[in-house]
């Protein structure tokens, strides 16, 4: 007996809510490329998403209604009783009282030097012009011409205009007269002798011009203003500086003097009438024993030098030789060759 064949298996056909249901969900899948779960995922995100956003809404209480009477009635009341504690505001008397107007009179001729500064307020005149009319007329002693009055600071020319063929003044002040004095003929006064003649040349001793040169380091100020275009500031300058340093060792030094920095026709001067004296020692400088006070006066070390070196003297002990100095930085080479002839190490 043959057996029976099975049955040939048929494709499982799609559901018809699953084919024909939710055409969107194939939209987005195409759209954005999603799987189904994906897809499915999409969709409760976006679900819960707007529940969030709509949930305030839907839980907020109904808010009750708003009735503004009696809100409005309490503050009618409020500001009634303000009214009623209101107390009027005393009137106080101005710091600058109003001035009452001037009544204005006819023009009439009258004569500027009897008016009052209330009469040129009649006649249509401001008050501070009637003011400086006044007070000009006392400085003048009295008008004597229209044109004094014309000359009125802020008076307007066509107020002058209007008030002019009033004024029992003439038009202009009269010419001056030639004034004589006695003993103006020629020859009556001596005759002046000029500047020179009368001046005192006690006072102002001529220079001499031929000067021997002199030692620098021995010149005192009176010596030293012999010289072309020093004069007593300048000498005092340089002596003080001599002081200060110890003594020159060259003529040159002298450019180094703040006052001649910018003179160098006075230093040229000064190279030309003095010389050092062969042999000059200055007065030396101890920068192991001298204080703060001494080094800092000296013209080559100064203030910020001075600080240094007592430091480093008490830090490290006293110098032993002069090359010892070259351990500050501060101290440049030039600084320190100019400093070489005034240093002693005791």
């Amino acid at each position: 007996m043959p057996t029976a064949r099975p049955a040939a298996s048929q494709p499982a056909t799609p559901s018809r809510h699953s084919k024909a249901s939710y055409p969107w969900l194939r939209a987005v899948r195409r759209y954005f490329g999603f799987s189904r779960r994906e897809t499915s995922g999409f969709v409760v995100l976006l679900f819960l998403l707007l529940l969030w956003l709509g949930l305030p809404y839907l839980l907020r209480p109904a808010l009750p209604a708003y009735n503004p009477a009696p809100d409005q009635q309490r503050l009618n009341t409020w500001a009634a009783e303000l009214a009623a504690r209101r107390t009027t505001r005393p009137a106080y008397a101005s710091r600058y009282p109003r001035r009452a107007a001037v009544p204005q009179v006819a023009l009439a001729p009258f004569d500027p030097n009897q008016l009052t500064e209330t009469d040129w307020e009649a006649r249509g005149l401001p008050r501070y012009v009637a003011r400086r009319l006044v007070n000009y007329r006392t400085v003048l002693g009295g008008f004597k011409a229209k044109e004094q009055i014309r000359r009125t600071y802020g008076l307007p020319d066509s107020v002058y205009s209007r008030l002019a063929p009033y004024i029992l003044l003439p038009d202009q002040l009269p010419p001056r007269e030639a004034r004589t004095y006695a003993g103006s003929r020629f020859g009556a006064y001596p005759e002046r002798k000029p500047f020179g003649a009368t001046a005192d040349k006690s006072r102002f001793p001529r220079k001499p011009a031929r000067l021997a040169a002199f030692d620098l380091n021995a010149a005192d100020t009176t010596q030293l203003m012999q010289i072309r275009g020093i004069g007593r500031g300048y000498a005092r300058r340089i002596v003080e500086y001599r002081q200060r340093l110890g003594g020159f060792q060259r003529a040159d030094q002298t450019a180094e003097i703040y006052v001649l920095r910018d003179a160098p026709d006075l230093v040229d001067s000064l190279r030309k009438y003095t010389f050092v004296a062969p042999g000059f020692s200055p007065t030396p400088l101890d920068v192991n024993n001298a204080s703060f006070e001494v080094l800092q006066a000296h013209p080559y070390v100064g203030k910020r030098l001075a600080r240094v070196l007592v430091a480093f003297r008490q830090q490290h002990g006293p110098f032993r030789q002069p090359a010892d100095l070259r351990q500050i930085r501060i101290l440049d080479q030039a600084t320190y060759e100019k400093l070489m002839p005034y240093l002693v190490l005791k």
